[in-house]
C-alpha cells in the first residue's frame, strides 16, 4: 500500500488515468452508458492534477463535483438528442420506407407480390390496385410484409 501511496504523490496524473481506463472498460463490458462521465471525470481531474498541484482530499472532491455534473448535464440534455423519433439506422426493414419498386402479381383482398430492392416482397396496399409492372413506393413495414402505394 505504501507504494502505491508513494506512486500516487509522484504521479498523480497517472493514477487518475488509471482511474479513468478501469471506469471505461467497465463501461464497454456492460455497455450502461452510466459510467462514461465517471470516466471522463476521472481523466480530467488527471490533467487537473498534472496542471495545478492539489492534496488527495481536493481531487476526490473534484471528482465527485465533476461525475455529478456531467452526468447531470448529459442526461439531461443529451438523452433527448440520442433517443430521437427516427428509426433504427440498424434495421434494413425500416430503410424500405421510402424506396420505389415494382408489381409483380395483381393485388386480390388488398394482398400481392412486389419487387423492392433485389428481393421479392408480400405486400400490402395502400391507395388504389396497380397492375404487373406498375411502380409502386413503399410507405411501411410489418414484419415481413410492406405497405406500398402505387404511383
Amino acid at each position: 500500500m505504501d507504494a502505491l501511496a508513494s506512486f500516487y504523490a509522484m504521479h498523480p496524473f497517472w493514477v487518475w488515468l488509471a482511474v479513468a481506463a478501469i471506469f471505461l472498460a467497465v463501461e464497454v463490458g456492460t455497455g450502461s452508458g452510466w459510467l462514461l462521465w465517471p470516466a471522463a471525470s476521472s481523466a480530467l481531474v488527471g490533467v487537473l492534477a498534472l496542471v495545478v498541484p492539489m492534496n488527495l482530499p481536493v481531487e476526490i472532491t473534484l471528482f465527485a463535483i465533476l461525475t455529478i455534473a456531467t452526468t447531470y448535464l448529459a442526461r439531461r440534455f443529451l438523452r433527448p438528442v440520442l433517443e430521437g423519433d427516427a428509426p433504427d439506422l440498424n434495421d434494413p426493414l425500416l430503410r424500405l420506407i421510402g424506396r420505389d419498386g415494382e408489381v409483380l402479381s395483381t393485388f386480390e383482398a388488398g394482398m400481392g407480390r412486389v419487387f423492392v430492392d433485389g428481393k421479392e416482397w408480400q405486400a400490402r396496399l395502400d391507395g388504389g390496385p396497380p397492375l404487373p409492372g406498375q411502380r409502386i413506393q413503399v410507405v411501411g413495414v410489418d414484419g415481413a410484409t410492406l405497405t406500398v402505394r402505387a404511383y
